[in-house]
């Protein structure tokens, strides 16, 4: 088959205002057959993620590992983040200037900070305020000082 440009394929979804099963299938066999290789294309894909509203759940399941190995992966250095990277990538996600709440990208967040073997400096912290900590993080966090407080009586008794 014939490689055709992201743009056109962009063009082809935003005019069809959907994204099917088959175009997912067809994004990664003729369009992107060996994955995310700019940060044009992150952002071409994130932006059709925001503007088409119908969207088969396979392109999550392409979306995102595709999006975290071209940041931890493609990127130089291979495997650490640096901060420059999570600026970037903020701003990408966020688009029109909103800050990031979409499921995509706070998955796309934590699949990052799971995924790189490094961060530079603060860019780990910037990642997981963009994944924001999980209902289940949240609730173990207030639980945490009575768990610890129990504890702390058990010792003493």
């Amino acid at each position: 088959m014939t490689q055709i440009s992201l743009s056109d394929f962009a063009t082809k979804i935003r005019n069809k205002n959907r994204i099917c099963f088959g175009d997912v299938q067809r994004l990664q066999r003729d369009v992107l057959p060996g994955g995310i290789t700019s940060r044009e294309e992150v952002e071409t894909l994130l932006g059709l993620d925001r503007q088409v509203p119908k969207i088969d759940a396979d392109w999550s399941l392409f979306l995102i590992p595709a999006i975290v190995n071209f940041v931890v992966w493609g990127e130089r250095p291979t495997g650490v983040v640096q901060d420059e990277t999570v600026k970037w990538l903020v701003t990408a996600l966020a688009g029109d200037g909103v800050p990031p709440a979409s499921r995509i990208a706070r998955h796309i967040a934590r699949e990052i900070a799971e995924e790189a073997h490094a961060f530079e400096n603060d860019a780990l912290a910037a990642l997981q305020a963009l994944a924001g900590a999980p209902a289940q993080e949240r609730r173990a966090s207030r639980r945490a000082p009575k768990v610890i407080e129990a504890a702390e009586v058990q010792i003493a008794a």
